[in-house]
């Protein structure tokens, strides 16, 4: 895909408001990250940019350009440990965001088989997310595309970071010029997929789609077809985690199950109960020993 934000950040005006633009760090569905420096504290930021004028014009584009702002003063808010947004503005055609640089990588890396991490690192890990998450649902804020490249991780530090919050409602119809619902398809919930209201339950849907690719490394809705893959999400029910790992204890696969619940109702309404089970089991493999 064509970067669109890197053409138009011109190299002889490598800043963005009042921070300093060092390099390209990352690249996403929506525009490029880099690591900058904010001169006013000395500290070191993560910039995302958004180039909204190449996707939105006229009404549209005031509208996405409302509600980036509505958005990100509201994630801007949010003032937890694992969740961080400094400021927002536009220049240069680019809307950005500027996050707190977090040292490490992220977990994508950590969902390929030969690569999982040890299961208590699992466990306790997605529970700092799903405590995040709960978080930011009591402040109104809801995610829509938790997956494993948006939650930072530094072992060194033990940092837990969950990025980009808030970010893909800033486009909301939720589609872009090009008709393709944001947020990712395979860790979107079968409401977010279907073009319903979405609250704080569907962002613990994606963080279950998760939990089990970062326990299996394998999703548990997989097509080649997109038409196959979204009708997998909102009629399948999801394999159980332990016919890909048997050796899983049961009380870990029934929390899998109930964050893939298909019907909203079901699932998990609330980040803190599931960060609780996860700590439950993480706490039972501790007694038990290796």
């Amino acid at each position: 895909a064509v970067d669109a934000s890197a053409s138009l950040l011109r190299p002889d005006r490598a800043t963005l408001g009042r921070y300093r633009i060092d390099r390209q760090i990352g690249r996403g569905s929506m525009g490029t990250v880099y690591l900058g420096h904010d001169p006013q504290i000395g500290r070191p930021v993560a910039i995302k940019t958004m180039a909204l004028s190449r996707e939105f014009e006229g009404t549209e584009l005031a509208a996405a350009r409302a509600r980036f702002f509505r958005e990100a003063e509201v994630a801007g808010r949010l003032q937890h440990p694992d969740v961080t947004v400094f400021d927002a503005s536009e220049e240069q055609g680019l809307a950005f965001i500027a996050m707190e640089y977090v040292k490490g990588h992220d977990l994508l890396r950590h969902t390929l088989p030969g690569a999982l991490l040890p299961l208590p690192q699992v466990l306790r890990t997605l529970a700092r997310v799903a405590q995040a998450l709960a978080y930011a649902h009591t402040q109104g804020v809801v995610h829509r595309d938790v997956k494993p490249a948006n939650v930072m991780i530094d072992a060194e530090s033990g940092t837990v970071k969950g990025t980009d919050f808030g970010i893909a409602r800033i486009t909301d119809a939720c589609r872009t010029r090009t008709g393709l619902v944001l947020g990712t398809p395979s860790f979107m919930s079968p409401e977010q997929m279907a073009g319903r209201r979405v609250d704080g339950r569907s962002d613990l849907y994606s963080l279950g789609v998760m939990l089990f690719q970062m326990l299996t490394g394998a999703l548990p809705h997989r097509s080649e077809s997109m038409a196959q893959l979204m009708n997998q999400i909102a009629n399948d029910t999801a394999p159980d985690v332990r016919t890909l790992r048997p050796e899983l204890p049961e009380a870990l696969a029934n929390v899998v199950a109930l964050a893939l619940e298909k019907r909203v109702e079901v699932r998990y309404a609330d980040g803190n109960q599931m960060a609780a089970d996860l700590l439950e089991v993480a706490q039972m493999l501790d007694l038990q020993g290796p």
